[in-house]
């Protein structure tokens, strides 16, 4: 008896480059997609900003962080110095992980609109256990400011769902879709 074809999956990067291969076992269960606008500012110094994204849940402790946009190109590893300003993340889970992290870690974004998605069972997402879950999206700028949203979730979805989230400064909009 002939085996059966092994599932294929497809991401979108941060860079939208879709990258399709294959896994062994069964299809995944849930997908995120996220997507993070950067607003343009007039100010007389801009700087990109630092991002994190991360899930916390019902007690507000991080249970996975997705996406971490920093300055990379920094010679030595400079650029690591200035993630503590992402507090918020820095001191729920950011001060443990060892930067840069793969499949986590990425360059700063100019103004525009960035998005990602993650498939369950794959890095970052992994196996979420079922719950209440806040996805959190913070963002510091060297002489600017802070900003930190939150759109609440269930894992696993049952439905299709969204939710959104607009900051006042150093975010604009943020819609978040999840898919069973």
């Amino acid at each position: 008896m002939p085996k059966p074809p092994m599932p294929r999956y497809t991401v979108l990067t941060a860079t939208g480059l879709i990258v399709t291969g294959l896994v062994a076992g069964p299809a995944m269960a849930g997908e995120m997609a996220l997507s993070v606008e950067i607003p343009r500012l007039r100010v007389a110094e801009y700087h990109n900003p630092y991002v994190a994204v991360w899930i916390e849940d019902a007690s507000g402790k991080a249970v996975r962080t997705l996406d971490v946009r920093y300055d990379v190109d920094m010679r030595g590893g400079e650029g690591t110095k200035w993630l503590a300003d992402l507090r918020t993340w820095w001191r729920r889970a950011g001060r443990s992980m060892a930067m840069p992290a793969d499949g986590i870690s990425r360059p700063t974004q100019a103004p525009g609109t960035y998005r990602v998605s993650f498939s369950e069972g794959a890095r970052p997402l992994g196996k979420l256990a079922a719950g209440q879950y806040k996805l959190m999206i913070e963002a510091a700028r060297e002489v600017g400011g802070r900003e930190v949203l939150s759109i609440p979730f269930a894992w696993p979805p049952k439905q299709a769902m969204t939710g959104t989230a607009l900051g006042k400064s150093e975010l604009g909009a943020v819609r978040f879709a999840i898919k069973p």
